[in-house]
């Protein structure tokens, strides 16, 4: 029972200094790295965002791991980051590696039972997100798709020939 609550003022003291300066090195790192850091634009900036969150904490409650050890591994992770994302913006196999595809799971009416399966989403999720759209009916929708961030994209039936949103995804019998 002895440490449970209370080891010692030093080890308050350390978790306190180490905790600050390990705050404002993230800050200054995420700083220069730009938004896209902690963008949740894909599974793999999830990744990168809760080995960030695991490697900061390690930093503030391991005796074993020093300030200098933490911030080099917070500059790591960042760095690595920065140039998955640089080539994955370049380089096409790179974006299909790290982002993958999003998927139709609506289209024109009728749900897509192997898309569904294959992503893991039932009917009733697709119809929450066209409730959480906005709209009441599934008549007036194009498409739902599931986005590689995870989230649901609702397209509305489109009144004029413009340029789809569904640029990018594969559309059953569209040929792409």
């Amino acid at each position: 029972m002895e440490g449970m609550f209370f080891s010692s003022a030093t080890t308050l003291i350390r978790t306190l200094v180490v905790g600050v300066l390990a705050y404002v090195s993230l800050v200054l790192l995420l700083r220069v790295s730009g938004r896209r850091t902690l963008s949740k634009m894909n599974a793999f900036d999830l990744v990168v965002t809760v080995a960030l969150g695991s490697t900061f904490a390690t930093i503030l409650l391991s005796r074993e791991v020093s300030l200098a050890q933490g911030v080099l591994a917070l500059a790591s992770l960042i760095a690595l980051q920065y140039a998955v994302t640089w080539s994955s913006v370049r380089v096409a196999w790179v974006r299909k590696l790290v982002t993958g595809e999003p998927a139709l799971l609506f289209y024109r009416g009728r749900f897509l039972g192997e898309a569904l399966r294959k992503a893991r989403v039932a009917e009733a999720e697709v119809r929450a997100a066209v409730r959480a759209s906005g709209s009441a009916s599934l008549e007036g929708i194009e498409a739902v798709v599931l986005e590689t961030d995870g989230s649901f994209s609702v397209i509305s039936a489109a009144a004029g020939g413009g340029r789809s949103a569904l640029a990018g995804v594969k559309v059953p019998g569209a040929g792409e």
